[in-house]
């Protein structure tokens, strides 16, 4: 079992930033890809980020250039920094890890709010 704790959501005004981190406790040796979801209100959870064990990374297309995620394996956390922030990044933000057997867990959810 692997367990996640997120951190670091609130309310920002458009244009600034935020920082996630997602820490992993657990069997947390058994984590292969970690990453970042989020779901606003009516709309389905869709994919942020997601980054490899060996740090190869993908972006949703309506982050890129704005959001960097980045993982600290020796401290099992992955961060999500993010910039440029636009009322339509609001959203509950889930951490999400995949270990080598492809089973997911999930984070209680991180709620981040961007004020117009």
């Amino acid at each position: 079992q692997v367990r996640l704790v997120e951190s670091g959501g609130g309310l920002v005004q458009a244009g600034g930033s935020l920082r996630l981190s997602c820490a992993a406790s657990g069997n947390s040796l058994s984590i292969n890809v970690m990453g970042w979801y989020r779901q606003a209100p009516g709309k389905q959870r869709e994919l942020v980020a997601i980054i490899s064990n060996g740090g190869s990374t993908n972006y949703a297309g309506s982050v890129k250039g704005r959001f960097t995620i980045s993982r600290d394996n020796a401290k099992n956390t992955v961060y999500l920094q993010m910039n440029s922030l636009k009322p339509e990044d609001t959203a509950v933000y889930y951490c999400n890890a995949v270990n080598y057997a492809l089973a997911h867990y999930w984070g209680q959810g991180t709620q981040v709010t961007v004020s117009s």
